[in-house]
């Protein structure tokens, strides 16, 4: 279908297409220096000293997990509301996905006290999602996990969301206010290489480990024997290939520089939203992260709360006919057939989860759009039951 408005856009150019075809030139696609460079950039923009490329996120952060000692019988602590890549990579792993609430209906990202008073002996990680690409309270987090003398406990950033985002107190990035963090370049986020993913952190014992843990457990790489650096290697761990290719990496950076201003006309297209919408009045609708201090957001979605009781699918397929794509972001993963077995009390997640709408976003996205999808959704509201 040909959308009017479109949920996100994509916006690669004439530079991501020369940078991709001087790999191909090169003749040297697998890792290599375009990696280790995109790399060096990454860290860079979020303020940490290390990050590793990953051929996409949901192994980004199954290597993420192994790294910092998840492993069968363990549990992981996280949000429910999140996409499920969060809970699957953990079970890979043979450990269990322990689901926390939300903390609002204004602010969807995990609950820290409920992520806390989930945490019990057997717990080895807990998991915060920067949802919609606003931060989740990392800091309450973690000093939570001080004061319950359980520094045993790693925290993982999903950032997905939240490429440059920075943290609720201002303190940094997300990506650099955890132990390991774990980014997303799918084709629908902020930044993209089509797949891909990149793996931040501030300990050099964890960039070690995520370095083998994403090629095999091998001492050397094949860039380093191509290159003379070395003739042989070991294996020291038992571990999976989730490298990134040097294409990938080359458009990756180009994305990279342009993530700034993407983010800003985000930023913008939302302020417009927050407009058309108060001057909509539609009644019992609610947009979420407006009520406290979320950080620099990345605005990666723009996520609504239908009013209590109305028909989600029959609002989305009136859009649908107006030519907006909407979605939802996400089913909750508790849900899920999958996980069915994990039980699983979440008031406020299961209290919105109904409601959700995720509006588009997307940096080209002009003020006539916004006027074109708010009026698609007033037109919808006001005539379905």
């Amino acid at each position: 279908m040909s959308w009017k408005v479109p949920l996100t856009d994509v916006t690669l150019g004439e530079e991501e297409a020369l940078a991709a075809a001087e790999v191909v030139r090169s003749g040297w696609l697998s890792q290599g220096e375009r990696v280790a460079a995109f790399e060096a950039d990454f860290a860079a923009m979020v303020g940490v000293p290390h990050a590793i490329a990953v051929s996409n996120c949901t192994v980004g952060l199954e290597v993420a997990y192994s790294a910092v000692g998840v492993g069968p019988g363990d549990e992981v602590v996280m949000p429910a509301l999140t996409f499920v890549a969060t809970a699957n990579a953990a079970r890979r792993l043979g450990a269990t996905a322990v689901f926390a609430d939300i903390t609002s209906d204004d602010d969807l990202c995990v609950d820290p006290a409920d992520l806390l008073a989930k945490v019990t002996a057997k717990t080895r990680a807990v998991v915060l999602v920067h949802y919609a690409g606003f931060a989740a309270d990392v800091a309450a987090v973690r000093a939570g996990l001080a004061a319950m003398g359980r520094g045993d406990v790693a925290v993982v950033e999903d950032c997905a969301h939240a490429p440059a985002a920075g943290s609720r107190d201002g303190s940094g990035r997300c990506g650099a206010l955890g132990d390991v963090a774990a980014f997303s370049f799918f084709s629908n986020k902020n930044m993209t290489t089509g797949e891909g993913g990149m793996l931040t952190t501030g300990s050099a014992e964890h960039d070690r480990a995520l370095r083998l843990l994403r090629a095999h457990g091998m001492t050397t790489t094949t860039w380093d024997r191509h290159r003379g650096h070395a003739f042989t290697y070991d294996v020291v761990r038992v571990a999976t290939n989730a490298r990134m290719d040097e294409i990938r990496a080359a458009i990756g950076r180009i994305q990279l520089g342009r993530l700034a201003e993407a983010n800003r006309r985000r930023g913008v297209a939302r302020g417009w939203y927050l407009d058309a919408l108060a001057s909509a009045a539609l009644p019992g609708l609610q947009v979420a992260f407006t009520e406290g201090r979320y950080g620099d957001g990345a605005q990666h979605l723009f996520v609504v709360l239908l009013p209590p009781r109305v028909e989600r699918a029959a609002v989305m397929a009136s859009m649908r006919a107006a030519g907006v794509q909407t979605s939802v972001h996400y089913p909750p993963t508790h849900r899920f057939a999958a996980y069915a077995d994990v039980p699983a009390a979440l008031p406020r997640t299961d209290a919105v989860a109904d409601r959700l709408l995720t509006l588009p976003l997307g940096p080209a996205m002009g003020e006539a759009h916004v006027a074109l999808v708010v009026d698609a959704l007033a037109r919808a509201l006001g005539a379905v039951p």
